[in-house]
């Protein structure tokens, strides 16, 4: 006579609840060394930016699609920009247009 044993396991898996993280309301961005850091950022909607110049020479910060425009900064000068709408924003310094970088708003 054969004798079979079947051996159960029982595995409880708890649901595990994964909340999407929202964004930061603003971020800081640094312009040093001809380069914006981070250089890529991403805010909620109704969020704002603000980039300092650390450099000694000046810097703008300039949308390609022309949302937004600072004036030159100089060293320790600062722009802050607010984002209505969400998208991606691409952006560059006018004096040295190798300088880019992104903001994402969501």
């Amino acid at each position: 006579m054969r004798i079979f044993v079947f051996a159960m396991t029982l595995v409880i898996v708890s649901p595990t609840i994964v909340m999407a993280q929202e964004p930061p309301k603003s971020a800081t961005i640094v312009i040093k060394d001809f380069d914006f850091s981070p250089m890529d950022v991403t805010i909620a909607a109704g969020g704002s930016v603000t980039w300092t110049n650390k450099d000694g020479e000046p810097h703008t910060v300039v949308s390609l699609d022309g949302t937004f425009r600072s004036h030159a900064l100089d060293q320790d000068d600062s722009f802050t920009f607010t984002f209505a709408k969400p998208g991606t924003y691409a952006y560059l310094c006018s004096i040295h247009p190798k300088m880019r970088a992104t903001v994402t708003v969501r």
